[in-house]
């Protein structure tokens, strides 16, 4: 699942045209097995273009965000440019370029209205808290271990959420945890800028890499 989402990133932002049409048809491939059924009580179809938009929307709010916090705020005309260059993402998986915010200002209201209708029940909140908190599965850690490991990638995760995901999860938050996320991002940051380019485009080169050798050998992609 990591592989396949960082794949996706990967060749939306920084893939060729040829990797992007055999990874788009190897995600329509799967999505098509991914709908609800008669019995469902939510009826749902992957192929949903709102729900893809959603997607869509949340990468590229996080890029804006991770680009805040490793390099700085965007001047206007880097905000423009990360602004289009989201359009990928979307036409990757079903969501057609006409969907796309016309500006920054249109995607800021479509990301607010949006925003005030996120609702994560108890069943829902039961299946994400494992992966907020980057538990792997099967793995069984003694239980200081893992509520230490729990801890620290919470304090990753909630720093990097909207307060009302926090509110919806159910993370307490406050000003000193915000500070300590602060804190842990300037020392990645600060290290990462002191890597040679080849480490600092980790795991997109080498994820990309990957994908040539899977559509050359035949294997799947997703």
């Amino acid at each position: 699942r990591a592989r396949t989402t960082f794949t996706y990133l990967a060749v939306a932002s920084k893939g060729t045209e040829e990797q992007k049409a055999a990874f788009r048809k190897a995600v329509n491939r799967q999505h098509a097995q991914v709908f609800s059924t008669d019995e469902s009580p939510v009826k749902y179809h992957a192929f949903d273009k709102d729900l893809q938009m959603w997607v869509r929307a949340c990468l590229y709010k996080g890029g804006v965000d991770i680009y805040r916090l490793f390099i700085g705020d965007m001047d206007e005309q880097t905000a423009d440019r990360h602004f289009q260059e989201g359009i990928p993402m979307g036409t990757l998986l079903q969501v057609s370029e006409d969907m796309w915010p016309k500006d920054r200002a249109a995607f800021d209201k479509y990301w607010q209205e949006s925003l005030d209708k996120v609702h994560i029940d108890d069943a829902i909140r039961e299946f994400l808290y494992p992966i907020a908190a980057g538990r792997v599965r099967g793995v069984k850690l003694p239980a200081r271990l893992q509520r230490a490991m729990d801890n620290a990638n919470l304090l990753i995760t909630g720093g990097f959420l909207p307060q009302r995901f926090r509110e919806e999860m159910q993370l307490d938050w406050d000003d000193a945890k915000q500070r300590k996320f602060e804190r842990v991002i300037r020392v990645i940051r600060t290290v990462n800028n002191l890597l040679p380019s080849f480490i600092r485009q980790f795991p997109f080169n080498v994820l990309l890499m990957d994908l040539d050798r899977r559509i050359r050998t035949g294997r799947p992609l997703v």
